[in-house]
């Protein structure tokens, strides 16, 4: 019994220290030895990309929307629709504004006019959004965020 006491005393002995050392996971670079990749900050063309034009974008967006089934597809295209560096013509934003309609998400009817206001480059296009898309908004009854909420700044 001492001299098992003495052992565990003295601490993992050399045989120890070794399994110990060999149970460890290594790095995935210290047990193959893979070549070092050149790496670029320009994408490679493989072929020649089609630049879409505006009636593209136009009408695949409205094919998008009219396709609609529910809330997660309809935030999801117009993520897609917003993220690109134009504003969306008033008839996607139409087909956007009855597929919200359709799936029956109110508030992401009210926050498609939010995003034209935050998209647009001054007041007088979103006035003209506003018009072009006054009888739809009557016909949807969707209301602007400046009519619920007429006292807040925004």
């Amino acid at each position: 019994m001492a001299s098992l006491f003495r052992v565990a005393a003295r601490g993992p002995s050399s045989f120890l220290r070794a399994s110990i050392k060999a149970a460890r996971p290594q790095p995935i670079a210290a047990r193959v030895s893979l070549p070092i990749a050149n790496f670029s900050t320009s994408a490679r063309r493989l072929g020649e990309h089609h630049e879409e034009t505006f009636e593209e974008f136009t009408a695949r967006f409205e094919k998008e929307f009219d396709s609609v089934q529910d809330s997660f597809e309809l935030q999801r295209n117009l993520n897609n629709c917003f993220a690109y560096d134009l504003v969306p013509a008033p008839s996607v934003l139409a087909a956007a504004l009855r597929a919200a309609r359709r799936v029956n998400d109110f508030p992401t009817a009210v926050r498609i006019f939010e995003a034209i206001k935050a998209k647009v480059e001054n007041p007088s296009q979103y006035q003209q959004y506003l018009d072009e898309l006054k009888p739809l908004r009557e016909e949807l009854s969707i209301p602007l965020k400046e009519d619920l909420y007429p006292d807040a700044k925004w």
